[in-house]
């Protein structure tokens, strides 16, 4: 894709101000308001469409105990009554007159709120979205309505028993700010939650200087900057650095190995998963890229690790991966083991974890097939703009825009070397955690707490 250096000028009366030079697509015009709300505009005349966005640095690590789980709380209730459409079944009926689809989601970095309408709707839905994210009511009843809904999201994430290993892992691997990583949230916080918890997250993170607008299809650049000065202009900024007056904090490192078994009745067959304190785009960002191709390497099927553990018998499924986040990303190793050789099978981990930092341990080919392999499925994602923009603002929210736009050059930049660093930082020889899930029977039938004592 073409790059070029790109400022994108429209005068205002003089309010919009200009965004720091990016290298950025030529069909990306990125802009900010004079309140600081960030304005992106991606071109995409394939279809008469618009998704409209509204991207906030919100999320699972802003939370402390008391509110875990509630910004995905907060999600939910930002589809419902507001100032300009106080009831439920007007801001419903609103929704079918411009046609519109729409939704939400919350991760750990970000908290996103979207539409799609034909691109005439345009204005009709920039002004949708501002009396959604202004204006809220957070009214009592639809609220307890709503912790029902969401709680039942948590219902069905039980129904899968890997669900608990991971939950598990997450609180050996995060400790004290176990909240900070568990986007869904606890049962009990989201059901006895409040309106006037919502409206502290809002007073806390909903404001212009701490969003991104993103525009994305068949529209004019020129034109949305013109409707989002119009609409949004007058949205006041707060006069603090939310990160400053509520630091997130940096997560303690794990200084030993800890290993648990945990048991679930419903499990099938083990599971076992190991876990690392990796890179984040604050720290190590070229460390973020490696973790990437590296765990893309590790998923070949021809790799030594497919080979020595599922092709040998020894597991039925084995994946490495890394998850980039602005704080602290894990490192995990996720196995399915034949429970007939689950010893050997650990074992075998082991060995493959010494051998990572060795020359041969890898081929140039397989080195530049995981790069191809990120480039393509990074290609695809950008097939539907609809959805290709919540990937662009997912990692505006992570790192930046320029690391999204930036990915396939800097994948391309990742050697050997690089890789044996990245391994020798955060995996070979470091403290980590591993857990595995088992039946009560299972236990006591491979012997598993003996074991777990004696493994490395």
């Amino acid at each position: 894709m073409k790059r070029f250096m790109f400022t994108f000028l429209i005068l205002l009366g003089g309010i919009v101000g200009i965004q720091a030079q990016k290298s950025l697509p030529d069909n990306f015009h990125l802009s900010k308001l004079s309140n600081g709300l960030e304005v992106l505009v991606i071109e995409d005349h394939s279809v008469p469409l618009a998704t409209l966005e509204l991207c906030v640095r919100n999320g699972a690590y802003t939370e402390t105990d008391e509110y875990d789980g509630l910004s995905h709380l907060y999600e939910h209730m930002f589809f419902k009554a507001n100032r300009d459409y106080p009831a439920q079944e007007l801001f419903m009926e609103k929704v079918q007159e411009m046609g519109a689809q729409f939704n939400g989601t919350t991760s750990t970095n970000r908290v996103n709120y979207f539409i799609t309408v034909t691109n005439p709707k345009l204005e009709e839905g920039l002004k949708f979205l501002n009396s959604a994210m202004r204006y809220p009511k957070f009214d009592k009843e639809e609220m307890k309505k709503e912790n029902l809904v969401v709680d039942g999201e948590f219902e069905r994430a039980e129904s899968n028993p890997y669900f608990f290993l991971n939950q598990e892992m997450s609180k050996t691997l995060w400790g004290k700010h176990y909240s900070r990583k568990n986007t869904i949230g606890d049962h009990d916080i989201i059901k006895t939650a409040t309106p006037e918890k919502m409206q502290i997250i809002k007073e806390k993170y909903y404001y212009p200087n701490n969003t991104l607008l993103a525009v994305a299809g068949d529209v004019d650049p020129a034109e949305v900057l013109k409707y989002a000065e119009s609409i949004y202009g007058d949205w006041e900024p707060c006069d603090f650095d939310a990160f400053e007056k509520w630091p997130i904090p940096e997560f303690d490192p794990i200084k030993e190995d800890i290993r648990f078994i945990y048991e679930n009745e419903n499990t099938r067959q083990p599971f076992i998963l190991m876990s690392w304190h990796g890179p984040d785009t604050r720290n190590d960002v070229k460390a973020t890229y490696t973790a990437d191709v590296f765990s893309y390497i590790l998923s070949q099927k021809t790799s030594k690790l497919q080979q020595d553990l599922v092709d040998s018998g020894l597991a039925f499924a084995v994946n490495e991966y890394y998850q980039t986040d602005r704080y602290t990303g894990p490192i995990g190793i996720v196995i399915v083991p034949n429970p007939e050789k689950m010893e050997e099978a650990i074992k075998k981990i082991y060995e493959h974890i010494d051998m990572w930092d060795n020359d041969d341990y890898f081929t140039d080919e397989q080195l530049q097939t995981a790069k191809d392999l990120l480039k393509i499925s990074d290609a695809y994602s950008q097939e539907k703009t609809s959805s290709f923009v919540n990937s662009v603002t997912y990692w505006w929210a992570v790192a930046d825009i320029e690391y999204y736009v930036n990915y396939g050059e800097n994948l391309d930049k990742v050697t050997r070397e690089d890789i044996k660093a990245y391994v020798n930082r955060y995996i070979k020889g470091k403290p980590h955690a591993t857990g595995i899930m088992v039946t009560k029977e299972m236990r006591e039938q491979y012997k598993l707490d003996e074991f777990f004592k004696a493994t490395k």
